[in-house]
Formats: structure tokens, C-alpha cells, sequence
């Protein structure tokens, strides 16, 4: 529990760098997870990706998958946020990098941050909080060097202490801890440019 705790501050805190201090935290209601969205997502196999649609050449980057429901990076996040129902917290405070509301909502095993462009509010991250989920890949915290290259590939490379695999205008982050891997974060390329 510590762990998460710390994961969320630490989050938090890299949102509100250097954007004030006008942050706002709306609590919603606590859900446990039992059954819930994270045991759809560790059921999830590669022969079932077909079946919900999801297809590499379907979608930009690499994709995260919560049961059926598709978390794409720069996605609009309106369609996905209603699939995925009330989260369990929320937290806001004003974009440094964009006009308007950067968001953080957490559902239970993982949280997705968005951006705002213009009227809307895109996806910007989905991070990983716990080992009860993995990629559609099959890797998720917990899980070994050698499993993230069989998955993934040689062709990561070391951006500030991650393995980051890129593709399209995304980024999929591994942040180890010896041989194990502590955090996974889809992430995307928009802040970097």
C-alpha cells in the first residue's frame, strides 16, 4: 500500500512541477477489484486481441487493453473515460504545456492522464500501478529483463534510467529495479517535441 502511495505522490508531484499550485484532488468512490476490470485485463490473451478488434495495424502505437476497451496514446479520451465508468480517484490541476486541465483518473490496477488541446481532452498516459495486469504482450510488473526482450525486442533503448520502446508518436516505458520491472507507462511523444 505504501507503494502505490508513493507511486501516486511521486505522479502527482511531476504533474505540478513548475505549474503552481492551483491543483485540485477530487476523491471519488473506493471500488474494489474483485472480478473488476483488472481481472478482464489479465484474462485478456493474444488470440483474444483479434476477437476485441485490436489489430497493430489498427491503431497508433502501442495500445493498452482494459477487458475491450482500447487506450490508444493522443486518443480523445471523452469515448474511453465513459467506457471505463467513475474512477476510483481523480485529480486535476492546470496544464504546464497546454491551455486548460491536465487529469489524472484512477481505475484500481492502472491511471490514465490526459491533456487538453483546444476543446477536448486527449490521452496522454496510461501508468500501471499494480502486478495484476500486463500489456496485451503478455509483460507487466514483476516480470524479468529477459521476458520484456522476448516480448518486446532488442530495440529499446535508455532514455533517463527507462527501457523506452517507441513507435509511432508513443512511448512504452519499463523502469526497472535490479532485474525486475517496477513501472510500465504508455506515454505520449507530444511533450517531447
Amino acid at each position: 500500500m505504501k507503494k502505490k502511495a508513493a507511486v501516486l505522490i511521486l505522479t502527482a508531484a511531476l504533474l505540478l512541477a513548475g505549474c503552481g499550485s492551483d491543483a485540485k484532488v477530487i476523491e471519488g468512490k473506493v471500488k474494489t477489484q474483485d472480478g473488476g476490470a483488472a481481472a478482464e485485463a489479465e484474462e485478456t490473451t493474444e488470440g483474444e486481441d483479434a476477437e476485441v478488434g485490436v489489430e497493430e495495424t489498427s491503431h497508433k502505437g502501442y495500445v493498452f487493453l482494459n477487458g475491450d476497451i482500447v487506450m490508444e496514446m493522443d486518443a480523445e479520451a471523452a469515448p474511453v473515460l465513459e467506457q471505463l465508468g467513475e474512477p476510483n480517484s481523480y485529480f486535476e490541476a492546470p496544464s504546464c504545456a497546454f491551455e486548460g486541465i491536465d487529469k489524472m483518473y484512477t481505475y484500481g490496477s492502472f491511471e490514465l492522464d490526459t491533456y487538453p488541446m483546444g476543446d477536448k481532452d486527449y490521452i496522454s498516459a496510461v501508468i500501471f500501478r499494480d502486478d495484476s495486469i500486463t500489456t496485451p504482450e503478455g509483460v507487466g510488473i514483476g516480470d524479468s529483463r529477459e521476458k520484456l526482450t522476448e516480448a518486446y525486442g532488442g530495440e529499446g533503448t535508455e532514455e533517463l534510467g527507462m527501457t523506452v520502446y517507441r513507435k509511432d508518436d508513443m512511448k512504452l516505458c519499463f523502469i526497472f529495479q535490479g532485474d525486475s520491472i517496477a513501472s510500465i507507462e504508455y506515454r505520449t511523444t507530444v511533450l517531447d517535441e
